[in-house]
């Protein structure tokens, strides 16, 4: 005879396994902005509080576990992401626009960092990359749609250069390339945005 599982212990269960989850994602980015880029299941099994057995039934491998960290570090983003309204002149919106990316940039460095370490080597973390460039060329999509319009046949390359302008490559040449503080780099991103957006609004 089959048993039947209580309601109530069953939602015990499932909580709980939801709570050592989000434990070891949180051990995952806790160790990476620490400076570790490449834990080890070890190491974030002992941050976490747990065996590595109970790792590995929680995640069957580094990519899901990537693929769960991925989405942490979007929630985060998306926490501390604040409208900015179209409605605005061109040089406030670049100004909020450039703020905004470089506070977000911030947010990420470090899962960034450890990410560009493993991508080739990772589909998921490929995947997690897309997602980002997604949500980014959205906003641009929505706040520079004027500009994007008059743009004309020119409208995909001056998005793709918008985009790519305020994504994580360029942040990091600007920040570990060049050694930029955080309000120099946000300056040249601003100049860059502004420079292409001004472009079309003159013309």
């Amino acid at each position: 005879m089959n048993r039947v599982e209580a309601p109530g212990r069953v939602d015990g269960r499932t909580a709980r396994a939801e709570r050592t989850r989000a434990a070891i994602v949180e051990a995952h980015l806790a160790l990476i902005s620490e400076g570790d880029l490449r834990p080890t299941g070890e190491r974030i099994a002992e941050r976490a509080g747990i065996s590595l057995r109970t790792l590995w039934t929680n995640f069957k491998d580094m990519e899901t576990l990537f693929e769960a960290s991925g989405a942490e570090v979007l929630r985060q983003q998306d926490a501390a992401y604040r409208p900015i309204s179209p409605g605005l002149p061109l040089a406030k919106r670049v100004d909020a626009y450039c703020r905004q990316r470089a506070r977000l940039l911030q947010l990420i460095a470090p899962s960034a960092r450890a990410a560009q370490m493993r991508e080739l080597v990772s589909d998921q973390l490929h995947r997690n990359r897309l997602k980002h460039i997604d949500r980014v060329r959205g906003e641009v999509e929505e706040l520079f749609a004027a500009e994007l319009e008059q743009a004309g046949r020119g409208r995909e390359q001056l998005l793709h250069a918008l985009v790519g302008a305020s994504m994580w490559p360029a942040w990091s040449m600007l920040r570990d390339g060049l050694g930029l503080g955080v309000d120099q780099a946000r300056a040249v991103m601003a100049r860059t945005v502004g420079a292409l957006l001004a472009e079309v609004a003159a013309g």
